[in-house]
């Protein structure tokens, strides 16, 4: 099994990456979560990585934290739960907003992100209440915070991948984006993603 890469990173998506190892490219489904954590193409990456083997294929899982691959693991055990699912959760909600949630069963959270129904929410919060407390930062549930990741926060990183899918190096594309951003506070609507690319190229000129 893949525990984990150390290699260059040769292309990058908003959810795949390709580690070029000793001149082997690897295909890693990414945790979103990462993606501004992401080194500019061409340099160093270490990545925690989960291999899912099955009949037909063999998928890598790839986590800059490994807090996260660990709630990864933890989530595949939970029925109905698949590694497409698994990430989703964790691209959408850092491990310790997910625990909170489920140790508070706070059913309207989870169903807020993407691929989760009322049943499986429910599932969530009875298969996992005895395995995530430590992913928790607080140990009392009752006066934890509510997941605070948003549809807008999941926007933002869309941004940033297609600036670097543009070519530009990520620490540009995050500057450019902050600076829109600043523009737009959280209290006012946010533009359509279209918009805020535009806006981003444009302060890239």
């Amino acid at each position: 099994m893949i525990a984990s890469l150390k290699g260059t990173l040769q292309h990058n998506s908003i959810d795949r990456l390709v580690i070029d190892v000793g001149g082997v490219g690897y295909d890693v489904a990414f945790c979103k979560s990462g993606l501004g954590k992401l080194p500019e193409l061409g340099q160093e990456i270490f990545l925690h990585i989960y291999t899912n083997v099955r009949e037909d294929a063999i998928a890598l899982f790839g986590f800059m934290d490994m807090a996260e691959k660990e709630l990864f693991t933890i989530l595949l055990g939970v029925s109905g739960v698949g590694p497409k699912l698994a990430l989703n959760l964790l691209s959408s909600a850092p491990p310790s907003d997910l625990a909170r949630a489920v140790l508070s069963d706070d059913l309207p959270a989870l169903t807020k992100l993407p691929g989760v129904g009322k049943k499986t929410a429910e599932r969530l919060c009875l298969e996992l209440k005895d395995k995530i407390q430590d992913f928790a930062e607080v140990a009392d549930p009752v006066n934890s915070s509510p997941i605070k990741i948003t549809a807008d926060e999941r926007l933002i990183n869309d941004v940033i991948s297609a600036l670097v899918n543009l070519g530009y190096p990520q620490t540009q594309a995050k500057a450019a984006l902050d600076k829109v951003m600043e523009q737009h506070p959280a209290k006012l609507p946010q533009p359509p993603i279209e918009e805020i690319l535009r806006l981003a190229l444009r302060s890239l000129v």
